[in-house]
């Protein structure tokens, strides 16, 4: 069978375009033994892809140019030649940015959809809700009655972190740009929503939203949220930085804050983190999660575009913004 794929062109300097992608198309084999053939039906793009596009080893190898991208999907199982999986099967891999492709059967994580869509296992019920149950558990260590300040609130990770910390009893003041996703923000949870691009005072505007300093951060944004934050946090204050997606794509250095002493002043203690560094919670957060879910307490909301021709648009789409929850493309 014939698949589509993505292929990375050149390492973008700057901000990515279009043309550092192509469309190009493989063969795909019949499965092998222990092996399965998978029809790809939900691909993920996320802004950690950006550090894979600079040809340098970040916490993770870069993509390698004229071949097919990777990333989370999910898909089904059209052949297979494993004993634990058979036709029909639902399943996750980090075989995305293509239409289908043959693997060991060891390389996938069967899926029960009976009581969660698929595509969710690419948001907020996989990596991107557990990224959000991280931050705010061990990193920023959440406490009932506290309060934290959560970044790009209407992106995936963010509505994930607003509706978990609601779940836990803090009090959480979001950011967002637009008055639809501020709108948004409030509609799950948030106590308060700022719009920081009509923000003058960013620190301030976060503060009289919500009234007052914050304990905790969540770190999406970096940049002027960064320095912003540093002004809100009380004394003791805790962040969870998983994102700086205002510095993705920076040409070169940009000036440090001038706030930085803050961090000394204040005793705050700040945490990045890679989620795949904390797996030991997954089976903590399948369970809070699950409970959450089904109090009604925590929703997915997706952005979706159609299309193995539209991975580069929905993957440039993050920096512009063009997303509300987890940004998907349906297949």
């Amino acid at each position: 069978m014939k698949s589509r794929e993505i292929h990375l062109t050149a390492y973008p300097k700057g901000e990515p375009t279009s043309s550092n992608f192509e469309l190009a198309e493989a063969d795909i084999a019949e499965p092998g033994d222990g092996e399965v053939r998978v029809v790809n039906k939900w691909l993920s793009v996320d802004p950690y892809m950006r550090g894979r596009m600079s040809g340098m080893r970040t916490y993770i190898d870069p993509f390698k140019l004229g071949a097919p991208m990777e990333g989370g999907a999910v898909g089904q199982v059209e052949s297979s030649n494993h004993k634990d999986f058979t036709e029909g099967d639902w399943v996750m891999s980090m075989h995305g940015w293509r239409e289908a492709y043959v693997t060991p059967g060891e390389g996938l994580q069967k899926l029960d959809t009976s009581h969660i869509p698929p595509e969710d296992f690419l948001g907020i019920a996989g990596l991107t809700g557990m990224t959000a149950y991280v931050g705010l558990k061990r990193c920023i260590d959440l406490k009932a009655d506290e309060t934290v300040w959560i970044s790009a609130g209407a992106g995936a990770v963010g509505s994930a972190a607003i509706q978990f910390a609601k779940a836990m009893g803090a009090k959480v003041v979001a950011t967002a740009g637009g008055s639809d996703k501020v709108a948004y923000c409030k509609s799950i949870g948030a106590d308060a929503a700022v719009d920081y691009k009509s923000a003058d005072n960013l620190a301030k505007a976060v503060k009289d939203a919500i009234g007052g300093g914050v304990d905790g951060y969540f770190e999406n944004v970096g940049g002027t949220h960064w320095t912003a934050a540093l002004e809100v946090l009380k004394p003791k204050g805790r962040i969870a930085a998983c994102g700086m997606i205002q510095r993705y794509n920076d040409a070169g250095a940009q000036p440090l804050p001038d706030n930085l002493t803050n961090i000394v002043a204040k005793s705050l203690r700040i945490q990045g983190f890679i989620v795949s560094d904390h797996f030991d919670m997954l089976p903590d957060f399948i369970s809070d999660l699950g409970q959450w879910m089904a109090a009604g307490k925590v929703t997915a909301r997706n952005t979706v575009k159609e299309g193995i021709e539209n991975m580069p648009n929905a993957f440039l789409g993050l920096f512009t913004g063009e997303n509300t929850g987890k940004m998907l493309v349906k297949l």
